[in-house]
């Protein structure tokens, strides 16, 4: 039996890579630089601070490992593929925001979730196989 990847499992993978893409672009922009530091520091700091300023605070208190723990847990609980790519999604940014051990457990829940949810209820028995006991 050969897996499909539904609509809906594509659309995830998709989600999954954008906001791993955006949360390393972002991060090799605007946080990696040292030029940041002086410049969000002056008194006429430009607006890309803002969210600049918001990651680093989330990344220090360890927002990000939550929230992926959170949704990994809940994706893992009720099987749901939203929840699941959420988590894959946040997971992946955790971890390149330094929030590593909660995030990527987060992310092996949600993709577990995930799996389960997009696994057919039940499975046929493999060919040339019976389920009478021996």
């Amino acid at each position: 039996m050969r897996a499909r990847l539904s609509r809906a499992d594509r659309v995830g993978i998709g989600v999954v890579i954008a906001v791993s893409a955006a949360a390393i672009v972002f991060r090799d922009l605007t946080i990696v630089p040292r030029a940041f530091v002086g410049l969000c520091a002056g008194a006429h700091a430009p607006l890309v601070c803002v969210p600049r300023q918001a990651v680093l605070w989330a990344q220090y208190e360890g927002w990000f490992g939550l929230a992926a723990l959170g949704l990994g847990i809940a994706g893992f609980l009720f099987a749901r593929r939203g929840l699941g790519v959420a988590a894959l999604a946040v997971g992946v940014a955790a971890v390149v925001n330094y929030n590593g051990t909660e995030g990527i457990i987060g992310a092996a829940l949600g993709l577990w979730g995930w799996l389960e949810a997009a696994a057919p209820a039940t499975m046929p028995p493999p060919s040339g196989t019976s389920h009478a006991r021996q």
